[in-house]
């Protein structure tokens, strides 16, 4: 990450809601991201890991560098690697826009969920593009808040899902990156570039993503702004409230849930 806030916060509940989510997520985003035996990847602003375990699985001879900016989420990323027998990965403590690396060091680049977090997105895969081999690929994952619609929707389930999107705006951040992640890799200088979106849909009939998504990454990420969105004014705390029993309607027997993911990748 780079040194701006990151709007969910760093407790253990927002671990445990970014390992439900890479686990519930995991055929949807990650199935066709597989690199050769003996590619070096550089996995930019790893975070707790989550993502790591499933690179590492899925790429099981690859030799993959994992970065952040926190130590604190490193030392959570360790130990959850160790504890999933990932032996191909070196986490390492740094910033995406001071990279100490040489150029052309690696084969791959992998980078999900971050630009969203950063003031300086294009600046940020710049950075990441002078480190990659000529011919190598990034791919970049990314949601968009604004992709979001279900059912029930009621007023105040609106208003705190929005008021989500607010926050991390006054921090810095975009949370409706995802449909910009075919400029950004552009503008910094990629080519050959795909961007394939990938839709979460729930409703009763898939309680995996009723459970996984909608309960356990989607509803815990708007109830974790819910103290800067009251003290930033966005909204009061009855609605707030209201809004969240709205959201848990959506993963009932009569509910549904819809998101979109947006995956690119693009060459040096």
């Amino acid at each position: 990450m780079a040194s701006n806030d990151y709007v969910h916060g760093y407790s253990e509940r927002e671990a445990s809601r970014l390992c439900d989510q890479a686990n519930t997520l995991e055929e949807l985003l990650h199935s066709d991201t597989k690199y050769p035996a003996g590619s070096k990847v550089l996995e930019a602003g790893c975070g707790i890991g989550a993502q790591t375990v499933i690179l590492s699985k899925n790429s099981p001879d690859a030799r993959i560098t994992s970065i952040d900016i926190s130590e604190e989420s490193l030392n959570l990323a360790r130990e959850r690697a160790a504890s999933e027998g990932v032996t191909n990965v070196e986490f390492r403590v740094e910033n995406i826009f001071g990279l100490p690396f040489e150029e052309e060091s690696f084969d791959h680049i992998f980078v999900c969920f971050v630009l969203e977090h950063l003031r300086e997105p294009v600046k940020a895969l710049a950075s990441l593009r002078k480190v990659l081999k000529t011919g190598g690929t990034i791919t970049v994952i990314e949601g968009d808040h604004g992709s979001c619609f279900f059912h029930p929707e009621t007023e105040d389930a609106v208003k705190a899902w929005n008021s989500l999107i607010e926050v991390q705006a006054r921090l810095g951040g975009d949370s409706l990156i995802g449909r910009q992640v075919y400029p950004l890799i552009k503008q910094a200088g990629f080519s050959d570039i795909t961007v394939s979106p990938r839709m979460v849909y729930s409703d009763s009939s898939r309680p995996h993503m009723e459970e996984g998504f909608v309960r356990r990454t989607i509803i815990p990420m708007v109830e974790g702004i819910r103290k800067d969105a009251i003290e930033m004014g966005i909204i009061d705390a009855e609605a707030f409230d209201m809004g969240i029993e709205g959201l848990h309607r959506t993963a009932a027997e009569y509910g549904t849930f819809n998101y979109m993911f947006f995956k690119g990748v693009g060459r040096k």
